[in-house]
């Protein structure tokens, strides 16, 4: 239904009235010396003065006025999507994660990747929380502050490089950063989704130190640990088995997330940290109703454009109709 943001600019209705009653216009004679002493200006015949002029003018305040008002439609009452969760991201850019020994569609990549395409479309999925991304290597930085554009985080992860951070691994400082931005905010909404492939082995706070801050904060924390558990590789006398995850601290990253009242996930393919992300979405639901909003539809640009187009009128008829005349007295 219509109704006026501002319905308080009525209070301005009379505003010409009253300037003309105030400023009232000099006599032409008094406004205008002709150079010839025996011309003088014809008055406007009664017509001119009483015509449709001021009508066009009083409507065209009067359409000023409903603009400056702000008309809206508001519409009908609609549920919020904003759940009140705020999740944080922490990824890992190690030089590790260029390890290639991750399948999506059926082709080898790099771990990396395989987070880059299945965490993008966990953000995706997160419609109605907030979302921060945390990068670490051998330092921890916050690149997306928390927010609801989750298509910033995205790019965010999708813009990333192994390496860019340092080729260590800091979970302890990443885990930091996190709470750091996490404790401001409501208790229920703190939520840290780490990722690594390895163990700490640089920062300056110990994953143990940092997951009791955690828990002190009210933080719950995920834990995955990505890496397959053999791998293929070229040898001397020819192609022998690895464990391309061998420096992979499960012990520590399961004490983390259950200290925090999270939960710990191993992902040795891609399947298995599709799984997971799947998991964290039903253990972190999102609230099917939220605070109703009733979305409002400007509608001021019509009674704007209407008085425009009424002052164009007043001033094509001054421009293009009959001016007063002018005539001559001769002196006797």
């Amino acid at each position: 239904m219509p109704e006026f943001a501002w319905p308080w600019v009525i209070v301005l209705l009379p505003l010409p009235w009253l300037l003309r009653r105030w400023l009232r216009p000099a006599a032409p004679a008094q406004a205008l010396h002709l150079p010839q002493p025996g011309l003088q200006l014809g008055t406007l015949s009664r017509q001119a003065r009483h015509g449709i002029t001021p009508w066009l003018l009083a409507l065209a305040w009067l359409c000023l006025l409903a603009a400056a008002a702000r008309p809206q439609w508001v519409g009908p009452p609609q549920a919020q999507l904003h759940s009140g969760r705020a999740m944080m991201l922490a990824v890992d850019l190690s030089g590790s994660m260029h390890t290639q020994d991750m399948q999506l569609g059926g082709q080898p990549v790099s771990r990396f990747d395989a987070i880059e395409a299945i965490a993008g479309d966990f953000i995706n999925r997160r419609r109605g929380d907030e979302m921060g991304l945390i990068l670490f290597g051998s330092q921890a930085f916050l690149v997306t502050p928390i927010t609801y554009d989750l298509s910033a985080v995205r790019a965010q992860l999708q813009g990333a490089a192994v390496g860019l951070a340092g080729t260590e691994t800091a979970i302890g400082d990443a885990i930091a950063v996190a709470v750091k931005r996490l404790s401001a905010l409501p208790q229920q909404a703190r939520v840290l989704v780490l990722l690594t492939d390895g163990v700490n082995n640089a920062g300056s706070i110990t994953p143990r130190e940092a997951a009791r801050a955690a828990k002190a904060a009210g933080v719950r924390i995920y834990t995955i640990g990505i890496g397959a558990t053999q791998m293929s590789v070229p040898g001397f006398f020819g192609s022998q088995l690895v464990n391309p995850s061998a420096d992979l601290d499960v012990s520590m990253l399961t004490r983390i997330a259950d200290e925090t009242g999270g939960r710990f996930f191993r992902a040795t393919d891609s399947r298995q940290l599709a799984e997971a992300y799947r998991t964290i979405d039903a253990l972190e639901p999102m609230p099917q109703h939220g605070p109703t909003v009733r979305p409002r539809h400007e509608l001021f640009r019509w009674p704007l454009l209407a008085a425009l187009a009424l002052l164009l009128l007043v001033l094509a008829r001054r421009r293009f109709g009959a001016l007063p005349a002018a005539r001559s007295e001769q002196p006797s």
